[in-house]
């Protein structure tokens, strides 16, 4: 927290803000992330969650903590053993086998395989019972996850002082989403629930596998759910083995999520490597639903908006979705962000004009967010997360895949670019209605104030805003000049008077007055104020980088 202060500010509490280099960041981040690892598994999922806010965290410390993976040693069956029983019962009544090696672990919770007792199964037809995967929270997580809270909210109002009101408010956002994000990924039941959701909406679809939760076995602490083996989507080597068209499961695992975010509201938030495989047949199978979110209809909606201009490369059209879904302040200079857009744009075309990428825009927005500041809305954040994870995992999978293609391809096929169309055609009617109504407007009101100007009737009333008071500092570096000039002045009659102590306070005066001159034009405000972010300088930090 220190460093980080450090880093913003000459002397922590006050001094001119300061730019650090890239390197020192990244040494920051890198001395985080180790801490974060040391202080355990509620440590570990913050540095994931910040890890995804680029308006909190510079983009070095960002790529950093990208990598944190629940890398955390699994408890003791013994443990395990007690948290199963105390929800479901005896696991010998329950179970006809359970292997006590876990199969995965992660910072709240490990999975387990086992078989069911085929007395259980007798009504699906299954002699043998099913093999099935059983993810059982881990011992005493509770406690302990309660106990890093109120750290971290100790904590937050001590770095609150350190930061702008705008990161303030994001910080704050930050901890209040997290403590419920980490709480509902603690809840089996709700990750049974969004499992079961999110099944449901892709029951027709034979590209896609999702297993099924088993309600007998499960409760708020163990989650039971069907066992279904995969090739790990980014075994290359094995999936060409297998015959697997890798670019068809591209293209069919950004449609999932396509549909999920933009017509279903309700998705799979955790799509790394880890959490996805692929079927002999090549069907894609999704793992581990703790992290989930919802879509509200209206930044479903924004969402559209912004990938319909993506495929239009329509800047403006991309600046008025971000400032309506609440990501760009109104106040920001669309100008500069509008450069910031094309840049990106034109730096992902490659040669091909329709070559280009999701990850890199959102790279360049994200770079943009933290320098502006800007804020991100709670499911927005993973939303920016979902697409540069899976547009990774594309690549992974075919090194050609034009993601931005197969966006556009999927808009079209649902209408949505057509409503676009649709939608400009009846905005450009309105406005050459509105526009035949001003010019018959026009020629009247021109005439009267002719008229007016003819009279000398005629005042123009022009206010001037200041919001980096220009003119104020202008004022004062006026008035300590004049002082100053008078203050010399003086010393110099004084002491030519041999009146040597009088000349001694003037001396003094004009030093503090000079220096007073000398911070006024060293302030990083007005006239002298630095532009927040040119083609220059991102041109600079790509270099860097």
């Amino acid at each position: 927290m220190l460093a980080y202060a450090r880093d913003r500010r000459r002397f922590l509490l006050f001094g001119r803000r300061r730019r650090v280099d890239p390197e020192t960041h990244r040494h920051r981040a890198e001395v985080l992330l180790e801490s974060l690892l040391t202080l355990g598994p509620t440590f570990i999922k913050l540095g994931q969650l910040l890890s995804t806010r680029p308006d909190i965290l510079p983009p070095s410390y960002v790529d950093v903590l990208a990598s944190l993976q629940d890398d955390v040693p699994p408890a003791g069956w013994t443990e395990a053993k007690a948290v199963l029983e105390d929800e479901l019962g005896p696991v010998e009544e329950r179970f006809a086998e359970f292997d006590t090696e876990p199969i995965s672990g992660a910072s709240l919770g490990q999975v387990y395989r086992a078989r069911l007792d085929p007395e259980s199964e007798r009504t699906r037809g299954d002699r043998d019972g099913r093999d099935v995967a059983v993810k059982i929270r881990r011992p005493n997580i509770e406690s302990l996850v309660r106990a890093d809270l109120r750290v971290i909210e100790w904590s937050l109002p001590i770095l609150l002082y350190f930061v702008d009101d705008a990161r303030s408010f994001s910080l704050e956002n930050l901890a209040e989403e997290f403590s419920k994000t980490i709480r509902e990924e603690m809840d089996y039941e709700r990750e049974a629930e969004m499992l079961t959701e999110i099944r449901a909406n892709f029951a027709d679809d034979d590209r896609f596998l999702i297993p099924d939760v088993i309600e007998s076995h499960s409760g708020p602490r163990v989650l039971t759910m069907e066992y279904v083996e995969g090739t790990k989507i980014n075994d290359v080597e094995e999936l060409e083995r297998r015959g697997i068209d890798r670019t068809r499961v591209a293209e069919n695992l950004e449609r999932s999520y396509l549909q999920m975010i933009m017509d279903d509201g309700v998705f799979h938030a955790d799509p790394h490597p880890g959490n996805l495989a692929v079927t002999d047949e090549g069907r894609i199978v999704f793992y581990d639903f703790g992290m989930s979110g919802r879509v509200d209809p209206f930044v479903q909606e924004k969402i559209v908006d912004f990938y319909v201009a993506v495929a239009n490369q329509d800047i403006d059209g991309i600046l008025d979705a971000l400032v309506e879904i609440g990501t760009l302040s109104p106040e920001a200079d669309r100008g500069v962000m509008a450069e910031v857009m094309e840049i990106a744009i034109q730096d992902a075309r490659g040669e091909d004009v329709e070559q280009y990428r999701v990850n890199q825009i959102v790279g360049q927005v994200e770079d943009s967010i933290y320098e502006f500041p800007l804020r991100l809305p709670k499911n927005l954040a993973l939303v920016l997360r979902v697409a540069t994870v899976v547009e990774g995992v594309c690549v992974t999978l075919d090194e050609d895949f034009d993601f931005i293609s197969v966006a556009t391809d999927y808009l079209t096929e649902q209408g949505y670019r057509e409503e676009s169309i649709r939608q400009y055609i009846d905005e450009t009617g309105d406005q050459l209605l509105r526009t035949g109504h001003s010019l018959t407007r026009i020629a009247p009101k021109a005439e009267r104030a002719l008229d007016r100007l003819d009279r000398d009737d005629l005042y123009v009333r022009i206010g001037v805003e200041d919001e980096s008071n220009v003119f104020e500092n202008l004022a004062k570096r006026l008035v300590y000049g004049m002082l100053l000039t008078m203050s010399l002045f003086s010393m110099g009659v004084l002491y030519a008077l041999e009146a040597p102590r009088a000349s001694i306070v003037a001396a003094v005066f004009s030093v503090v007055i000079l220096i007073q001159l000398y911070r006024s034009f060293r302030s990083a405000k007005g006239i002298g104020a630095r532009p927040q972010f040119t083609r220059q300088n991102l041109r600079q930090r790509r270099g860097e980088e």
